[in-house]
């Protein structure tokens, strides 16, 4: 159910999930955020009004390959848009100062390339060497091409983990009209029972809107993207690592005749 993991044991657990349903290896969970409509308080001014133009607090969270969510935050004011919003999350803390005790890099099974473990995020973020985006579209190679969409499949599981909540917890679906506190009260125990009945229901299912659908119905909308975001050199050098394990190695056939 709800728990973020605490050992090497338990973040290895949801590294092999993601390679069993995805085949993207050693990746330890999909972060996004998503604006939650509010109504803001007196006096507040701007200080809530997000890039799509209404008020809002920024929900983040973390999911695994089952689409349930590990971690949530809900704190941050709307008018952070972009996936800076992350910094002030105690797991990005943890993850700086390498407190989350994730497990060693290891080879894949088709693989002879030590590959680190990571979370995958889409282009709000920036490039870590634990946390990998899709490379930019512009001017794309066929191998970049394979990249993204294997990442794609793996992020796709925190998109499903919100839709799944806000199909079924309706408040999302229009302004919250609480206090802030009552907001981030009520946020969390909803986070909690989404996962509660994916892992206990297996009627539950998956059944999430289009993303283009998702933001012509103002329902969770996403982050705003920057391809521009900084990127570190040990970042690139990782996302250049998993490139070579999806396009040389763990090169699949199938895969590359749809992208290529």
């Amino acid at each position: 159910m709800f728990q973020f993991p605490a050992t090497e044991g338990e973040w290895i657990h949801v590294g092999n999930e993601f390679e069993r349903k995805w085949g993207f290896p050693n990746c330890l969970g999909a972060v996004d955020g998503k604006h939650v409509k509010i109504t803001p308080p007196t006096g507040s001014g701007s200080f809530y009004w997000n890039y799509k133009d209404f008020n809002s607090l920024v929900l983040m969270s973390i999911a695994n390959a089952n689409c349930e969510f590990l971690y949530c935050d809900i704190k941050t004011n709307g008018r952070v848009s972009d996936g800076g919003v992350i910094d002030s999350t105690k797991f990005y803390e943890k993850l700086l100062h390498e407190e989350l005790n994730l497990p060693l890099p290891r080879k894949p099974d088709n693989s002879t390339i030590d590959l680190p473990y990571m979370f995958v995020g889409d282009e709000a973020f920036a490039l870590r060497k634990d946390l990998l985006k899709p490379f930019s579209q512009k001017q794309l190679t066929n191998e970049h091409r394979v990249f993204n969409y294997c990442l794609s499949r793996a992020r796709r599981d925190i998109e499903n983990t919100f839709g799944i909540m806000a199909s079924r917890f309706r408040v999302f679906h229009t302004e919250i009209n609480l206090k802030l506190e009552r907001i981030k009260q009520l946020s969390c125990p909803v986070v909690f029972y989404t996962t509660f009945l994916r892992h206990t229901c297996n009627s539950y299912a998956v059944d999430v809107q289009d993303e283009s659908e998702e933001e012509q119905s103002g329902i969770l909308i996403s982050l705003q993207r920057e391809h521009n975001r900084h990127a570190g050199a040990e970042g690139r050098a990782v996302r250049e690592k998993f490139l070579r394990c999806f396009n040389e190695e763990g090169k699949i056939p199938w895969r590359n005749r749809i992208i290529c």
